[in-house]
């Protein structure tokens, strides 16, 4: 069983396994945050802030820390992160898992178009609608910025980057959410088309659940493909049964 275990966080999921990982006897846990979050929740045992200075760096901090077992679980859209793991673990032959929380999956009535990127939930929105809810972070809302014919309610954790939508409200909020919370807000705004990440996972799902009862089309950005090589574990039971550990 690993002494020292990184976790690239910030997720729900990292939340939980630096928890279990913490109250273990003899067990170091150390939680990387890549620092987009101006006030993250406090996290138990070791945490560091900011980027690792690409793979190489990455592999150079794995060997000074004395890391055991590497754990990525940050969001299923941080793609570059997750690529430097996969290439650090590979050089320092330290072991790697990926804990990936199950994608969403569409329900009967749901009226769903799956998109590949950023950019082609932009160009498939004219068509859906002309009041947009745009759940997709704070990052990357350039690829909607020249959609000026159409109105945007954005919700992040923290306030967004420019350049934004030149009719744009922003929400800042946290959640998890409720379906009532989700459809009174969609109803508030007259919403009438959802972009989503497909994130997965029950904190922001309620959205889907609200538009579905409305009848609203949602734009859903499917999540980049894993590094070759890198298969993914959905749960943290399944990571702590791979690094050897018994469920506590």
């Amino acid at each position: 069983m690993p002494a020292h275990v990184l976790i690239l966080g910030g997720t729900t999921e990292a939340r939980r396994l630096a928890a279990d990982l913490a109250a273990r006897p003899g067990v170091r846990v150390t939680t990387s945050l890549a620092g987009r979050v101006a006030r993250p929740g406090a996290l138990p045992g070791e945490v560091r802030t900011g980027g690792f200075g690409g793979p190489e760096g990455l592999a150079d901090w794995l060997r000074a820390h004395r890391v055991d077992a590497l754990v990525d679980a940050t969001h299923p859209f941080a793609e570059s992160i997750t690529d430097h793991a996969a290439r650090a673990a590979r050089a320092t032959g330290v072991p790697a898992l990926v804990l990936r929380r199950p994608g969403w999956r569409p329900a009967p009535g749901d009226r769903w178009h799956d998109v590949p990127s950023l950019a082609a939930a932009a160009e498939a929105l004219p068509g859906l609608g002309r009041r947009v809810f745009l759940t997709t972070g704070r990052l990357g809302l350039t690829a909607f910025a020249h959609l000026t014919d159409l109105r945007f309610l954005v919700r992040s954790v923290d306030p967004p980057e420019p350049p934004l939508p030149p009719d744009t409200t922003v929400v800042l909020a946290r959640g998890p959410f409720t379906v009532t919370g989700e459809t009174g807000l969609l109803r508030a705004h007259r919403i009438d088309v959802l972009v989503t990440k497909d994130s997965g996972g029950e904190a922001t799902a309620a959205k889907l659940t609200a538009a579905r009862e409305l009848g609203l089309p949602v734009v859903v950005v499917r999540r980049p493909a894993l590094p070759a090589g890198v298969t993914a574990v959905p749960d943290v039971a399944d990571v702590l049964e791979r690094l050897g550990f018994s469920q506590a």
